[in-house]
């Protein structure tokens, strides 16, 4: 065994915790029992947005009252990270300073979540909102060149956004993690250095990059550039945040995980939580991600499914699977240690 802590995305369940449903916070309350009954030290939670409210007050209110119900559960030991997308709503890339500052708000409200349920980060596709993909004024899409000449001011109107965002979120004790997502889901940031380019422009060191494994194989230009890309985030101070999820977004065990690559390079810059990210063949996701895998069945909502894993069993396969590897690096670097 390992002694990293280990986190699960609660997109293996939700998209949505509706943290004001005193029912529902019982079914998160069980699922997090079992979990950390596999070894699981803490889960990621997804901070669902609402494009029609702008005044977030009752929603942090009703995180507030979640974690209040976790820890009258007993499970007040358990750890939290927040994940957090922007929308169309909410951009901060927006040529109109007015829309800016609609997203910062809702960004803040973001951070205050995450600090209410005692999570130190937030992590998510926070530049350019999640799954929108910019077209001309005559619905033309653009990509290639065309979209590389449009990025530059876009990133140069979100950058004072974030820098101001990371100042917020240093006093309440929360690191910013920007994930680059693929070019699958959206335009930009792809790549753990495109991010990285993103924040020379954002003095705030609070504000840094989250690295996860199915993106990395998904966009990413090579190892190479992965490993520079790395090692300058974590010598710069904006290694936040580390996922270990496979490029189906499915199951981890017997998964396309390039483990040594992946995992060599950032075990030793890293000292924070893995999270396994497992994207469940839920509704909300059938569209975003076009899953075409059946869906992990979840005991206790879901009738069994014959031939089909529950999500119980793929997570402690999991945990099990990234245990295992960790053990591999451990050993390895021993070894390495012992010939010197």
């Amino acid at each position: 065994m390992t002694h990293r802590d280990i986190y699960l995305s609660f997109f293996m369940f939700t998209t949505d915790l509706r943290p004001a449903d005193p029912e529902y916070t019982k079914v998160v309350v069980r699922h997090i029992r079992e979990l950390k009954r596999l070894g699981y030290r803490g889960f990621d939670l997804p901070v669902h947005p609402d494009p029609t409210v702008l005044d977030h007050r009752d929603e942090v209110e009703s995180y507030v009252g979640l974690k209040r119900a976790l820890d009258a559960a007993g499970l007040d030991d358990v750890g939290f990270t927040t994940n957090v997308a922007t929308l169309r709503t909410f951009d901060p890339t927006s040529p109109y300073e007015q829309q800016r500052e609609i997203a910062l708000d809702y960004l803040k409200s973001r951070v205050d979540i995450t600090a209410a349920l005692g999570g130190d980060v937030m992590a998510g596709p926070i530049v350019f909102p999640y799954n929108q993909f910019p077209t001309t004024d005559f619905g033309e899409p653009i990509w290639s060149d065309a979209l590389q000449d449009w990025l530059p001011p876009r990133y140069a109107n979100a950058q004072p956004v974030l820098d101001r965002l990371g100042s917020y979120a240093a006093d309440r004790g929360v690191r910013l993690a920007i994930e680059p997502v693929d070019h699958w889901e959206q335009p930009a940031p792809n790549q753990v250095e495109d991010v990285l380019r993103f924040l020379d422009g954002v003095p705030s060191r609070q504000v840094g990059v989250c690295v996860d494994s199915a993106h990395v194989v998904l966009g990413s230009s090579g190892p190479e550039v992965f490993q520079q890309a790395v090692r300058e985030a974590a010598d710069t101070g904006r290694l936040n945040y580390v996922q270990i999820s496979p490029p189906d977004r499915g199951a981890v065990r017997d998964s396309w995980i390039p483990w040594e690559v992946f995992l060599n390079t950032v075990i030793p810059r890293y000292q924070g939580p893995l999270l396994i990210e497992i994207f469940n063949a839920i509704p909300d996701f059938l569209t975003t991600l076009r899953l075409t895998r059946r869906t992990f069945w979840v005991p206790g909502e879901d009738e069994p499914v014959a031939g089909t894993p529950d999500a119980y069993t793929v997570a402690a396969e999991s945990i099990e699977e990234l245990e295992k590897q960790l053990t591999r690096v451990h050993r390895k670097d021993n070894a390495l240690e012992g010939h010197r």
